[in-house]
């Protein structure tokens, strides 16, 4: 019973970290319970996945399907204080405006946004939103559950799998000690919502095999690109490869039902 109450503990620090929910004040708080919280990291967007489909759901018996979009989307990022959205802002304000290491480093520490990461952040949101917008109702509720948790996933691989870049930072605690037994939890936590709609139907296997292969290839590209400019991640980079490969689902998704402008 200690070992199954230590994991929700461990789930609330996560959610409590990632967003704006309260958590039980039994859960208390040590530091080091932050290194194992990873694992969760997946769960915590089944979280943000099934507020952001109620309010779709309710939106959409009142509104068009793009206001239904837009609210959604705003209630989750609302739920998460913007903080994915914010590390792909300055994401791409480091690497679009830093040459060196330093540099870039000293950017995207910066609380400030600049043009890269404010064209950057507005052209993703608008994509999500039409990507959403041109969606079934039913599928827009299947592709939050699909792309929230194996998006936390491609980002938590970073976690897994490279250095930390800073000496400091907010991030820090999250990345020095994910074992592959806990990346193995949060990939079956990320797969858990894939594994249920496709065995009811609501997706065939093959798209959903995309999906995490769309997932992956973001994290390998974007893996790459922070090893070589900054030689490794921080918190910055998990936000922006939480983004991206979760556009990347959507397009997926999308692309699956064979809408092209050209069809």
């Amino acid at each position: 019973m200690p070992a199954v109450l230590h994991q929700f503990r461990l789930f609330f620090i996560a959610l409590q970290f990632f967003t704006r929910i309260p958590i039980p004040r039994w859960v208390g708080f040590q530091p080091e319970w932050l290194h194992h919280a990873s694992r969760y990291f997946p769960m915590v967007g089944i979280v943000v996945a099934a507020v952001a489909g109620a309010v779709y759901f309710a939106a959409a018996h009142i509104w068009p399907a793009p206001v239904a979009v837009l609210l959604s989307t705003a209630a989750g990022i609302y739920l998460t204080g913007a903080f994915h959205e914010d590390g792909f802002a300055d994401m791409c304000d480091g690497f679009g405006g830093g040459t060196t290491r330093e540099r870039v480093m000293d950017i995207m520490k910066d609380s400030r946004i600049g043009t890269y990461g404010a064209v950057g952040a507005g052209l993703l949101v608008a994509l999500k939103c039409a990507l959403l917008s041109m969606l079934a109702p039913t599928s827009v509720i299947v592709a939050l559950f699909i792309a929230h948790p194996l998006s936390r996933l491609a980002a938590t691989a970073l976690i897994w799998n490279l250095k930390y870049a800073r000496d400091e930072g907010k991030a820090k605690p999250l990345a020095q000690q994910m074992t592959n037994a806990e990346f193995a939890i949060a990939a079956a936590c990320a797969l858990v919502p894939s594994v249920i709609l496709g065995a009811l139907g609501y997706l065939s296997w093959l798209v959903i095999a995309g999906c995490i292969a769309g997932a992956a290839a973001v994290a390998l590209w974007l893996s790459a690109k922070f090893v070589r400019r900054i030689g490794g991640y921080t918190g910055d980079c998990l936000g922006a490869v939480q983004q991206v490969s979760e556009v990347v689902i959507y397009l997926c998704l999308l692309a699956s039902l064979q809408q092209g402008a050209w069809n």
